[in-house]
C-alpha cells in the first residue's frame, strides 16, 4: 500500500525497523519537501515487498560499479517529473539511494547516495566514494555522494 510522505509532520511509518528511524524519516521527509517545492509533486513511497521491480532496476544500475547492498530495502518510490525519471530506495541501515535518469539527455543521469545522521558509511561505499555534508532542518546532517550512470537502462 502506498503512502504519501508528509514533510510537515514527519512520520516513521514503514521505517520502524531502522536503527536510525528518526533520521531516516527526516531524510525521507526532506526528499518529499524538495519535490513539492521544486515540482509540486507529492512524494509517495511503497513498501519494498510490493516494489521488487524498482529494486531490481536499481540493482541493475549498481552493477556498473560492482555495488550490492547487504542492507534490507524498506521502501521505494518511482515516478517521472518533467523529463526525469526518479527511483528511490530507502534501506534499513539509513541509506537513501536515488536514481535520476533523464529520458532525453544521457549526460544527466546519476545515482545519488544520502546517509542518515547517525549511520556509518556502508562498507560497500566507504572506499569508493567521498561524502559531502549538508544540513537539513528535517534530517539533521546528511552526507551525500553520487556517480554518473554510463549505461542505458
Amino acid at each position: 500500500m502506498s503512502y504519501i510522505v508528509d514533510f510537515k509532520n514527519v512520520s516513521t511509518v514503514g521505517l520502524e525497523s531502522s536503527p536510525v528511524v528518526e533520521a531516516l524519516a527526516g531524510l525521507r521527509a526532506n526528499e518529499a519537501r524538495y519535490f513539492m517545492n521544486k515540482y509540486k509533486h507529492e512524494f509517495t513511497v511503497v513498501p519494498a515487498s510490493e516494489s521488487q521491480e524498482s529494486i531490481d532496476y536499481v540493482n541493475q544500475i549498481l552493477k556498473e560499479r560492482d555495488i550490492a547492498f547487504a542492507a534490507k530495502p524498506l521502501e521505494t518510490s518511482r515516478f517521472q517529473v518533467e523529463n526525469i525519471q526518479f527511483t528511490y530506495v530507502f534501506y534499513e541501515d539509513g541509506l537513501a539511494l536515488n536514481v535520476m535518469y533523464t529520458v532525453d539527455d544521457p549526460k544527466k543521469r546519476a545515482v545519488g547516495f544520502k546517509l542518515s545522521e547517525g549511520m556509518e558509511i556502508p562498507k560497500e561505499l566507504e572506499e569508493k566514494f567521498k561524502f559531502a555534508r549538508q544540513k537539513s532542518k528535517l534530517a539533521g546532517t546528511i552526507r551525500g555522494s553520487f556517480f554518473v550512470i554510463k549505461g542505458q537502462y
